[in-house]
């Protein structure tokens, strides 16, 4: 967070003595680049990730100027990169990630490279949701009795989301049998703030997931 073309970054106070620091958007307007303060509240979601990822490289002060000044009526010329903070999958494309992480880990092994340096850029939560099928019904039992033929039947599909949640620090997995995805990210993983370090590796969250049967 060092990197701060324009002044933005400021410091707060925790009240358990700590500090934290976040880049405030008045600066922006207070420098004469617009009237930040009557955007849109999406556009002012998407300045501020700007702000905080503005490197000269993946965000330029270019890309941070042109936001800062966006005016309803005007012709659209240019792309505006977003970096998100975090990245929720169900499993229909959930699978296919950790598929994707799996060969280039596999790869780098190949070519001598330490494998563990490939790791998600920010932090992923993985939910498995539409998976269990329902054998058993009307039974004070059913929902156990038809988690357990699910982990029989997908124990392959299953032994990969364990290995991914061992393997990667940067993504997190609710295994199935605990709510639909949006009902999940609702309950767990979803956070109204973010804590991000000064290193590289993704923003860790704080909010509890559920305990696997693992």
């Amino acid at each position: 967070m060092s990197h701060d073309p324009f002044r933005a970054l400021r410091e707060f106070k925790l009240a358990s003595g700590k500090t934290g620091k976040y880049y405030a958007l008045a600066t922006l307007e207070q420098a004469g680049l617009g009237k930040v303060s009557r955007l849109p509240v999406s556009l002012r979601i998407v300045l501020e990730s700007l702000l905080r990822n503005c490197d000269g490289k993946r965000v330029t002060e270019a890309h941070v100027k042109a936001l800062a000044g966006w005016q309803p009526n005007a012709p659209r010329t240019a792309d505006v990169p977003f970096l998100v903070a975090r990245i929720l999958l169900q499993d229909l494309t959930g699978f296919l990630t950790l598929n994707d992480f799996a060969a280039m880990r596999a790869t780098a092994r190949r070519l001598g490279k330490d494998p563990t340096c490939i790791e998600p850029r920010v932090h992923v939560d993985l939910v498995v949701d539409h998976q269990v099928e329902v054998d058993v019904h009307n039974s004070p039992d059913a929902l156990r009795r038809n988690l357990e033929l699910e982990y029989q039947r997908n124990a392959e599909r299953l032994a990969l989301l364990k290995w991914s949640k061992q393997a990667f620090s940067g993504i997190r997995v609710v295994p199935p049998g605990n709510g639909i995805v949006h009902q999940v990210n609702l309950e767990y993983p979803r956070v109204a703030c973010g804590k991000r370090t000064a290193s590289t590796t993704p923003t860790r969250w704080s909010a509890p997931t559920p305990t696997p049967p693992w």
